[in-house]
């Protein structure tokens, strides 16, 4: 299941490293907020060469994440990750209109004449 968001970066956190038995990780997170009538804020989080992506964002830039989310338990509490695994920035004069929110009528040509079936019902109503 592929994901997607557009929005604006909020805040890019500081990046994470650590030692594993693996070796030597390093994660770093940002928060998107996204676009439309109520935004919402979503944490991001990116691990190893990805980072290198993140540390190129500011706050306000515009861009569109790709993700997967996975949840894992814990000493029986759930704990869900977005993993961002592609992050495309999007350039001012080449950003797409968001699509209308839901419950919106799409805009229409008030001037086009009425179809001939809807001119036949309007003359049918007795007021």
């Amino acid at each position: 299941m592929a994901l997607e968001v557009d929005g604006k970066v909020a805040k890019v956190l500081s990046m994470q490293t650590g030692e594993s038995q693996n070796g030597t990780w390093k994660k770093q997170q940002f928060v998107v907020e996204t676009l439309g009538e109520y935004p919402k804020k979503i944490c991001f989080q990116v691990w190893g060469d990805k980072t290198e992506i993140v540390n190129n964002l500011k706050d306000g830039d515009r861009v569109k994440v790709s993700f997967g989310l996975e949840s894992r338990e814990y000493n029986e509490k759930w704990y869900t990750d977005a993993r961002a695994w592609k992050i495309e920035k999007l350039v001012a004069n080449n950003q797409q209109t968001p699509p209308p929110a839901t419950g919106q009528q799409p805009v229409t040509n008030e001037t086009e004449p009425p179809l001939p079936e809807e001119k036949e019902e309007a003359d049918d109503l007795p007021f």
